[in-house]
């Protein structure tokens, strides 16, 4: 529905309790929650062009499962952080075992020396029942799922857009395998296009999961700053690889480091956290 984005939607799922009422609400109950008349008109004159049950469907069509952030499947570690997503929608399964995981992120434009870092710790990582979460960029995220992949572990996928669609789109034999043996995660619904904006919103649940970021090759201004600044926000531990001083691909990681992001030679280091 236009106008109704996440903040909104957490606003209502706080006053009615849960999304079913707030779904019933009428236009004065709609107001004393909060919104705007805009956004009120937008919810009134939306529902009437929207099933229910054929987005479930949808949903089911996909294989994929919608959790709100009341519901037993949603993660708890990510309702920890303050702009937590209402609504998480997953392909593949979420398991116990995945409250141990860290991010692992970086440039698109990975070195080979960071391609080889990236891969070998996250397989290290996923032998030690780690489980690794990651953007499914190009670059070091698509290498970190893989790394976790190839060592027998557990990989989670969190997108930028929907479940439906898969971005870069030559990632989709690795999304399939990610989910059969992870987790595709998203806040966004089945048909979201990848936008810009959405990347930002992803790199918060992606730190917002794990227990840390592992920042591997990154320049001062990349997408994976971003996701390490977030997760010093969310009170979650920062790792970085070092890199050489002439490289624009260590600029970000060397800067973190010496900002007093912890320093990271093997897997061993971020075990030892």
């Amino acid at each position: 529905i236009p106008r109704i984005g996440r903040v909104k939607l957490s606003r209502l799922e706080s006053h009615f309790g849960n999304m079913a009422e707030a779904w019933r609400a009428n236009p004065a109950e709609l107001s004393h929650a909060g919104l705007d008349k805009g956004s009120v008109n937008a919810i009134v004159n939306g529902r009437p062009k929207i099933s229910l049950e054929a987005e479930m469907e949808k949903l089911e069509r996909h294989g994929v499962k919608a959790f709100t952030c009341r519901d037993e499947g949603y993660p708890a570690r990510l309702k920890q952080i303050y702009d937590y997503p209402p609504i998480l929608y997953v392909k593949g399964t979420i398991l116990p075992q995945d409250e141990w995981c860290l991010a692992i992120v970086g440039t698109r434009k990975a070195t080979v020396y960071g391609r080889q870092a990236a891969e070998e710790i996250a397989a290290d990582l996923a032998r030690n029942k780690i489980t690794i979460v990651s953007g499914l960029a190009r670059g070091i995220d698509s290498i970190a799922h893989r790394g976790a992949l190839e060592a027998g572990g557990r990989t989670i996928a969190v997108f930028g857009c929907g479940l439906d669609i898969v971005y870069p789109s030559e990632n989709a034999s690795l999304a399939q395998t990610i989910a059969d043996n992870g987790a595709l995660l998203s806040e966004f619904p089945l048909g979201a296009e990848p936008r810009r904006e959405n990347f930002p919103l992803r790199n918060r649940i992606m730190s917002g999961l794990s227990l840390g970021v592992l920042v591997v090759e990154a320049g001062d201004t990349s997408g994976a700053m971003i996701t390490a600044r977030l997760a010093l926000e969310q009170n979650r531990e920062v790792f970085a690889v070092p890199g050489s001083i002439l490289s624009p691909t260590s600029r970000g990681t060397n800067n973190l480091i010496q900002e007093g992001a912890k320093l990271i030679r093997d897997y061993t280091d971020i075990l030892e956290e």
